[in-house]
């Protein structure tokens, strides 16, 4: 956490670039700063495949759409933004919330990645957090051991993990994915 005064979303916002590693791992708690690890390569590879995976759901049944590096305004005064790995969106106008840097509008779903040991202590206030909010479904990605932790209130906590089929048939009818989708690496890295 970095020491200071209280910062507004608009304060965080115009200082976020120049913070350590232009601000991509930084968020805004109760008006203060903090920054996570960077991530490894893990981390990367995950988002690029939950990016593609998305985008061939969105094609087939043009059911909402994805956001990444969006940031969650869950509180005001002070203020607090999150930015979870990726969120997903099934109301109002398509792709709406593609080109902000934050929002108060509550996303359906929320995906977070458990792939640095401080983001990994925090991850249960994390979730908790988002339901209270009124997030329907978290997902919690765990390259590490390639896991997806499913947490919905009304069907509780389910894991998936290699051989399983990734689904969320209430928020993303006919979605699924292999879980090893997730954590395949490109072909193009093993070429270098």
């Amino acid at each position: 956490m970095l020491s200071g005064p209280l910062l507004t979303a608009e304060e965080f916002l115009d200082r976020r670039f120049s913070l350590p590693e232009s601000g991509q791992w930084a968020e805004l708690h109760a008006g203060e700063v903090h920054l996570f690890q960077p991530p490894d390569l893990d981390y990367g590879n995950a988002v690029l495949n939950l990016s593609k995976i998305f985008a061939d759901y969105v094609q087939r049944h043009q059911h909402g759409y994805p956001c990444f590096d969006l940031g969650l305004q869950m509180e005001t005064a002070p203020d607090t933004i999150l930015f979870p790995a990726a969120c997903y969106f099934l109301e109002g106008k398509r792709f709406t919330e593609t080109d902000k840097a934050i929002t108060e509008t509550i996303p359906p779903l929320v995906i977070e990645l458990a792939s640095t040991s401080d983001r990994k202590q925090v991850m249960l206030r994390r979730i908790e957090n988002y339901l209270a909010w009124g997030v329907q479904e978290v997902w919690v990605i765990e390259p590490s051991v390639q896991l997806v932790t499913a947490i919905n209130p009304q069907t509780g906590e389910v894991n998936f993990q290699e051989g399983d089929q990734l689904i969320s048939n209430q928020l993303l009818p006919d979605f699924q994915c292999d879980v090893e989708e997730l954590f395949v690496e490109p072909s193009w890295w093993n070429a270098m």
